[in-house]
């Protein structure tokens, strides 16, 4: 199967068979998703949530996180590591929507093509191509998918993305390549297989289920 969208459909096809439909509800609202992925940058999960807990805990709304100290949110979510640089991203972002919006909210970003919504969100410091398709997927709805190292790593084993082809690329091309509304389904089964299976020091092949649609497998 040497077509990539073929085959990136026929891939989407056995991961829904092994792990499932995953019908699209958000996870948190847009502000909420845009602190959340701030956070999330060059850590985990776990102490991503931490640090989000321990925010909403210690300030009761946005807006309160905005007007505080860099040092009280730092004090906050330190947890999650570079907490000075990403409490500075966090209050600038919080503070700019402010200014430009007079309220702090991102649901008008709904009205915008997705491309437009984009380039509004990767003008801001922090928030890069990942970030914007996570708030847009998770948060509003809107057709954008976000590859993280996992979705990376997967795509480029598999051949249906460039050996050489960097994260900001592999958006673009992974977003051409699939039906929109197959988009979040993709994304959260890539990243399942891709912890569970395809492990990026010892991927374990002889259970893969993808393995004869698979560069990586027919390479070794």
């Amino acid at each position: 199967m040497t077509d990539p969208r073929s085959k990136a459909l026929e891939v989407h096809r056995r991961l829904v068979e092994q792990y499932g439909e995953r019908p699209w509800r958000p996870r948190l609202d847009p502000v909420a998703e845009l602190v959340s992925t701030i956070l999330s940058q060059n850590t985990n999960d776990r102490l991503r949530d931490q640090a989000f807990e321990r925010l909403r805990e210690r300030f009761p709304t946005w807006e309160a996180v905005r007007d505080a100290p860099v040092e009280a949110i730092f004090q906050a979510i330190q947890v999650a590591g570079l907490g000075r640089q990403k409490a500075r991203r966090i209050k600038e972002a919080l503070q700019r929507i402010s200014r430009e919006r007079g309220t702090l909210e991102l649901d008008f970003l709904r009205q915008m093509s997705v491309e437009e919504a984009r380039r509004w969100l990767t003008s801001f410091n922090g928030i890069g191509p990942k970030t914007a398709a996570i708030i847009l997927l998770f948060a509003l709805g809107m057709p954008a998918f976000p590859v993280d190292t996992h979705v990376h790593r997967v795509s480029k084993r598999l051949g249906l993305i460039p050996p050489k082809a960097s994260r900001e690329k592999a958006h673009g091309l992974l977003e051409e390549m699939m039906p929109p509304e197959t988009y979040y389904t993709f994304h959260l089964n890539l990243i399942r297989h891709g912890r569970e299976v395809c492990q990026a020091r010892r991927p374990r092949c002889e259970r893969c289920f993808l393995k004869d649609l698979c560069d990586f497998y027919a390479s070794r």
